[in-house]
C-alpha cells in the first residue's frame, strides 16, 4: 500500500473566503529562455462543474487542450494577460510575472470578491487575495488558469517555431534544456529572447565579439592588398 505522501493531491475547498465569487490566478513561462509570461484568471460555476481539473504540469497535452476548450466554455468567466520579453527585461521576471497575473485580474468581466493566486507572492490587487503554494494542484480555480495559461503560452511557442524552426520552440517551449542552449551557441538569439537571462546575454556577447572580429578582418584586408590596383591602374604588371 502505498504511503500517504506518495499519494495525488486532493482539490481543496478553502473555508475563508467571504461570500462572493472567488478567482483563480496562475502563470506560465517564468523559467523559459524567450518569449512573454502568461497569466490566467478564472472564476468557475459551481453549478457547471469540470472534472478532471489539475495542475497543468501533470496533464498530456491532449488532456490539457480539451480541458482548456471546457473550461473557456464552462467558466463564469475568464481572462488571460501577458507581460512582454520587453517587459520581462525591463522590470525582471517576477516583477513582469505580477503584472501579466494582475492585467488577468483586471480583464474578468466578473469582479471576483477574493483572489487565489498561486506561489507565495502576490501581485497588487485591488480586492482581497491570497498566496497559495502549489495551490495549481489543491485548488480548482487555480488548476483552471494553470491550463489556460500554459496551452496558451505552448501554443505561441509551436507558432514561434514556425518563424524560427533552428531554435526548436516547439519541442522544449523556450526552456534552457541542451538542444536550445545548443541552437543559441550555433545560431545566436532571435529578438524573441530574453536578453536579461544569462545564457541568452552571453550568446549576445558571442555574436558581438564574432561581429567585432569580423569588422577588424574586413578593413584589413584592403590594406593588405593595396599595392595591386596601382599596378593595374597603369595597365601592367610592374616588377618591384
Amino acid at each position: 500500500m502505498r504511503s500517504k505522501k506518495s499519494l495525488p493531491p486532493e482539490q481543496v475547498t478553502l473555508p475563508w473566503h467571504p461570500p462572493g465569487l472567488v478567482a483563480g490566478v496562475d502563470e506560465a513561462g517564468r523559467g523559459p529562455l524567450a518569449g512573454p509570461v502568461v497569466a490566467a484568471a478564472v472564476i468557475l460555476d459551481d453549478l457547471n462543474p469540470i472534472a478532471g481539473l489539475a495542475d497543468s504540469k501533470t496533464l498530456t497535452t491532449a488532456r490539457r487542450e480539451a480541458l482548456y476548450d471546457e473550461i473557456r466554455a464552462k467558466a463564469l468567466c475568464c481572462a488571460i494577460a501577458e507581460a512582454s520579453v520587453e517587459e520581462i527585461d525591463t522590470v525582471n521576471i517576477l516583477q513582469a510575472t505580477m503584472l501579466a497575473m494582475q492585467r488577468a485580474v483586471q480583464g474578468l468581466r466578473l469582479k471576483p470578491a477574493r483572489v487565489l493566486v498561486d506561489g507565495n507572492r502576490l501581485p497588487v490587487l485591488e480586492m482581497p487575495a491570497d498566496a497559495i503554494v502549489k495551490g495549481d494542484a489543491l485548488v480548482q480555480a487555480i488548476s483552471a488558469a494553470s491550463i489556460l495559461a500554459k496551452v496558451t503560452r505552448d501554443r505561441w511557442c509551436a507558432q514561434l517555431h514556425l518563424e524560427y524552426p533552428q531554435y526548436g520552440f516547439a519541442g522544449h517551449k523556450g526552456y534552457g534544456t541542451a538542444e536550445h542552449m545548443a541552437a543559441l551557441q550555433q545560431h545566436g538569439a532571435c529578438p524573441h529572447h530574453r536578453r536579461s537571462f544569462s545564457p541568452v546575454a552571453a550568446a549576445l556577447v558571442r555574436e558581438q565579439g564574432l561581429a567585432t572580429h569580423a569588422v577588424q578582418i574586413t578593413t584589413a584586408v584592403p590594406a593588405a592588398e593595396a599595392v595591386v590596383p596601382r599596378a593595374l591602374v597603369q595597365g601592367e604588371w610592374q616588377s618591384a
